[in-house]
């Protein structure tokens, strides 16, 4: 079957729109999920511009480990090169409930690969994988790129405690059936995870809400429940998503208008 190509722009826009109408209902899911107890955290500043939200962290020389939690079992290990800077992280840490069996949302990532054993991806080779992977199905790179930050915090070998793995964390079945064979490999995993987010949007008619549920949750919840599950971590990850998409889409406005103001 053959479908007419729509452009990324006006994609994008449509994207943005839907978006924009359910981040209400997002906002009071965020809001009960910051009545929970809540620690101080910080964020790393990476040389490729976005953040990593981590409660404490241990520098191992080239290596820094940023742990989610204080129980030291949630972590990223990322190179201490790429880190440019910490920041006071003035928003209270989400405190998500325990995982479950599978069959719930995924865990928080960690990483089971010694971090010495694996080349760093620089910030422009990323750059490059992203935006190949957005024009093969024809995604904003932006979106993209919020979904592997919100994944792996751009960790190439990140594996979280139920197996996925890779930047868009792609479980081992997931992985086979988008034809990945190494889910370590950035070209690899976010072209598959791209492919799988795209099959997710055209599953939901193009929102993104129900696309990013399923693609944390699984679609089987998101039909059971007709919507986002009521699974904190799915909501938290839902919302943090579309608030930095948003974001980005803002601030690329308010670039583009003053850069006609100084023409005109």
């Amino acid at each position: 079957m053959i479908r007419r190509r729509r452009s990324t722009t006006g994609r994008t826009a449509k994207l943005a729109a839907q978006a924009a109408r359910t981040i209400a209902l997002l906002c009071a899911a965020v809001v009960a999920l910051l009545a929970c107890p809540a620690t101080a955290a910080d964020l790393a500043i990476l040389s490729n511009g976005f953040s990593i939200r981590h409660e404490h962290r241990l520098v191992m020389g080239a290596t820094t480990r940023l742990f989610f939690g204080a129980d030291d079992s949630s972590f990223t290990d990322v190179p201490t090169a790429e880190i440019t800077g910490y920041e006071r992280d003035p928003s209270p840490t989400l405190s998500l409930p325990p995982q479950a069996h599978a069959g719930q949302p995924r865990a928080a990532v960690s990483t089971a690969i010694p971090a010495h054993s694996v080349p760093a991806l620089s910030a422009p080779a990323l750059h490059q994988v992203v935006d190949s992977a957005s024009a093969a199905y024809h995604l904003d790179p932006d979106l993209v790129n919020s979904v592997i930050h919100a994944e792996s915090g751009f960790n190439s070998h990140a594996v979280s405690p139920k197996g996925a793995r890779g930047l868009m964390q792609l479980m081992p079945g997931t992985a086979n059936q988008l034809g990945v064979n190494d889910a370590f490999d950035p070209q690899s995993n976010v072209t598959g995870g791209s492919r799988y987010l795209r099959e997710l949007l055209e599953r939901y008619n193009f929102d993104l809400v129900k696309a990013l549920a399923a693609y944390n949750a699984g679609p089987e919840r998101v039909e059971r429940y007709r919507g986002v599950p009521p699974f904190h971590e799915t909501q938290a990850y839902v919302a943090r998503i579309v608030h930095e998409y948003n974001q980005k889409k803002i601030a690329q406005e308010k670039e583009a208008k003053q850069k006609k103001k100084l023409k005109h």
